[in-house]
């Protein structure tokens, strides 16, 4: 998929707008956010740090809340991005925010393992170097599914998809990732 071509400034004004979404729906959602249960968090030890376990605050909305699309997406467009390469927000099964995940329902297992590799990648990299990565992979790899960042979830989904009687590190493995440059 091809997409504009943008310059450095271009670049870090979309990432501080990216930032300021992930601040501003934190925020919004924070009030009416839980932590998870002792049953969910006891799932995961093995997996997490307990920082990540116990800090990590939930959402789920009912079906007629969705996060709206940045107001930054209008901009976009208008650099040339279409409607069909943005992430649509509304589509999403879940989001996080920081430590702050927010998800259309009740969430599944392997969800919410996927949005706590985000936590430990924010936690690791910081707002602003998350967004950063998340923003140059989106254009590098041409979309959504290409970003390092998602990669990472995903592919440390699918090993605790594949056996989750087999733990590992995923603050090592995100860091393993960090340290070969690879987000």
């Amino acid at each position: 998929m091809n997409l504009p071509t943008l310059s450095a400034a271009q670049i870090e004004a979309i990432t501080a707008a990216v930032v300021d979404f992930i601040a501003q729906q934190r925020w919004k959602y924070l009030l009416e956010s839980a932590p998870m249960t002792t049953v969910q968090i006891e799932s995961l030890r093995s997996f997490f740090p307990a920082s990540v376990l116990e800090a990590a605050r939930f959402v789920e909305l009912m079906p007629d809340r969705r996060i709206s699309n940045p107001l930054f997406y209008g901009e976009l467009k208008s650099m040339g991005f279409s409607r069909e390469v943005l992430p649509d927000f509304a589509e999403m099964a879940a989001v996080t925010f920081v430590d702050l995940i927010v998800s259309y329902g009740a969430i599944s297992e392997q969800t919410r393992f996927h949005e706590l590799v985000h936590v430990v990648q924010y936690q690791k990299l910081g707002v602003h170097a998350f967004a950063s990565r998340y923003v140059t992979g989106f254009l590098s790899a041409g979309g959504y599914e290409g970003i390092p960042l998602e990669r990472n979830a995903y592919t440390l989904e699918a090993r605790f998809k594949a056996d989750t009687s087999k733990p590992f590190s995923v603050e090592a493995e995100v860091q393993s990732w960090i340290d070969a440059g690879r987000f």
